[in-house]
């Protein structure tokens, strides 16, 4: 990057967008958002006034983004230089990732793509291999790696204040009403969004391994008992880490009336602890063999506005400073693999009717 600030470049105006577009503008002194990409037009426009005049009304120095409708012409104008994107963020479908990232990057392109990174393995491979020939950085938002909470939790794990861990549990219990899928066709389809796994519940997947190490086997059951979509509202894991513990995951949209919680417990011989609210954003409990003071725990509780919780704007920060090869990313394409290679995995006996698979 050879400039003091970063050109960002937002493509997809959906739900989501508006947690990038608070984090870009806390961070303006770092990055100017250049453009912004929707095939929506209503949408692309009112994305535009949430961040030009809802975010910015007094700030008159504000770089006003260009408005594209269409995702070539935004990159035609990068290969002319009539713009100049040094990062793309992607806020599309999942399904559409593999495509814009292998695009973008063949123009020198560092990418950001929200979760999941692609909807299956391979694509995300190829994704990586791409990104990494042509010398730019993929990363891969997994916002919920920088709560103060699950920090917290992994460094306990790192330590050993568990001793032998046991089990590991986590829980999603979110509503997702039949509207929210008819509200854009591609939500709730295999070939672009996936279900409660791949979509929902990614954040919870990545955790998995990323707090509880590597992953040996699972089996899973997946249903689609009330949503009218392609995909599964509903699933169980059984899962094996390679270290011996044990777990589930259970995941539903179908929790009435609202999103409920968001959890993750870990028991083990020398410590116990869950992590819940909408957005694993407090300790429930915790017992440790170790002395430790109760204050310093719950610190690490805040209150988030949403499901998404608060870390959108520390990934920036993140990405940035990696960019600038002052940090290394939180979780860039390889890391980001992890969560799809275990979905993917989660499916594949439920196709093949088989009881378990292997990962490894």
């Amino acid at each position: 990057m050879n400039r003091d600030k970063l050109n960002i470049a937002l493509v997809g105006c959906g739900r989501i967008s508006k947690s990038h577009l608070k984090a870009i503008n806390k961070l303006k002194s770092d990055c100017n958002l250049i453009a912004i990409c929707d095939e929506n037009e209503e949408r692309l426009h009112s994305t535009n006034q949430f961040f030009t005049k809802d975010l910015n009304s007094d700030d008159y120095n504000l770089t006003i983004p260009s408005l594209f409708q269409n995702f070539e012409l935004l990159l035609n104008h990068h290969k002319k230089k009539l713009i100049e994107i040094d990062l793309l963020v992607l806020a599309t479908p999942s399904g559409l990732h593999p495509y814009q990232t292998i695009a973008a990057a063949k123009q020198k392109i560092n990418v950001c793509t929200e979760k999941p990174m692609a909807i299956n393995y391979k694509d995300g491979l190829k994704m990586c291999e791409v990104c990494k020939a042509n010398d730019v950085k993929l990363f891969v938002v997994k916002q919920n790696r920088l709560n103060e909470t699950l920090i917290d939790l992994k460094n306990k794990v790192n330590n050993n204040m568990f001793g032998k861990i046991a089990l590991i549990e986590l829980n999603v219990f979110w509503q997702r009403p039949q509207s929210y899928y008819d509200n854009d066709s591609w939500r709730g389809t295999l070939k672009l969004d996936g279900g409660a796994l791949m979509n929902q519940a990614s954040h919870y997947v990545d955790l998995l391994e990323w707090i509880g190490g590597p992953l040996e086997s699972l089996s899973a059951k997946i249903a689609t008992i009330s949503r009218n979509i392609e995909a599964e509202d509903t699933a169980v894991l059984n899962l094996k880490w390679l270290n011996g513990a044990l777990g589930t995951m259970a995941v539903t949209m179908l929790t009435y009336p609202k999103n409920i919680e968001g959890s993750i417990t870990i028991i083990g011989d020398k410590g116990s602890a869950k992590i819940g609210g909408v957005a694993l954003n407090k300790y429930e409990y915790f017992h440790f063999e170790e002395r430790i003071n109760p204050e310093e725990i719950f610190k690490a509780n805040y209150e988030p506005k949403n499901v998404y919780g608060s870390g959108h704007y520390k990934y920036y920060e993140n990405m940035i400073n990696s960019l600038k090869n002052i940090e290394k990313p939180i979780c860039d394409g390889e890391s980001g693999l992890s969560s799809i290679k275990i979905i993917n995995a989660a499916y594949k006996p439920n196709k093949e009717n088989k009881n378990s698979a292997k990962l490894f």
